[in-house]
């Protein structure tokens, strides 16, 4: 899924001359945590966060700075903003997004069309409510956790076979991380469940594939330590 399809596209921004105090009355009010600063064309120029405004009220640059002229009220947003900021474009994977956002640890990164003009902003929130889309837990249904080996072959046959019982599953997710070498986790979220019960279906997966544990109604069953 790209970006176009989960970034916030009504955004709040700065001008070159919005002044930090007004900057810092909107993020008071509208509770957020960071500012696209575009110019008057709609081009992206910096970004300016709760942070850059809590550092200039009151200001490492006053007093004494003669760039500021001395005075809070004259500080601007082009003069506490991150030039060139890291950006996305509609068509950047959300996924890819999530990483970015993990390793620089950001709240939400501009998002710019083909010329650099400001079209939206991702942030943390719009990708947990991709996380939550995407695999399926917005819309219910049980959850199984798999341990399979980690070589072709063990994830196809296993999601045949519960085709095989008549279930429908809803998302697929694998991962490598915190898992035993040689072997992968699966996590299928299932849909309809045709005449199973999770209890049923799991009394017959679990004479071919080892159930690390499986979620229903929220609640978190282990079935192995």
């Amino acid at each position: 899924m790209l970006v176009r399809d989960w970034m916030t596209r009504n955004v709040i921004t700065l001008g070159l001359k919005t002044t930090v105090v007004d900057a810092a009355e909107v993020m008071r009010s509208k509770r957020i945590r960071q500012f696209p600063v575009v110019d008057e064309q709609g081009m992206l120029a910096g970004i300016v966060s709760d942070r850059d405004i809590r550092d200039a009220m009151p200001s490492k640059y006053l007093p004494g700075d003669h760039a500021t002229g001395g005075s809070l009220a004259k500080l601007r947003a082009s003069d506490i903003m991150t030039s060139e900021p890291l950006t996305v474009t509609p068509t950047t994977p959300v996924d890819i997004v999530a990483n970015m956002l993990q390793r620089h640890k950001f709240g939400g990164l501009p998002v710019v069309d083909a010329v650099g003009r400001l079209v939206g902003i991702i942030t943390v929130a719009d990708v947990m409510r991709f996380l939550c889309s995407v695999s399926g837990v917005s819309r219910g249904g049980p959850q199984i956790a798999f341990k399979l080996d980690a070589k072709p072959g063990p994830l196809a046959s296993l999601l045949a076979d519960i085709r095989s019982e008549g279930v429908r599953y809803a998302s697929v997710f694998t991962s490598y991380d915190h898992v035993d070498p040689g072997f992968r986790h699966a996590y299928v979220r299932l849909g309809h469940m045709g005449e199973h019960t999770v209890q049923s279906l799991l009394a017959n997966l679990g004479k071919r594939y080892t159930v690390l544990f499986y979620i229903e109604d929220g609640r978190t069953n282990l079935t192995e330590d």
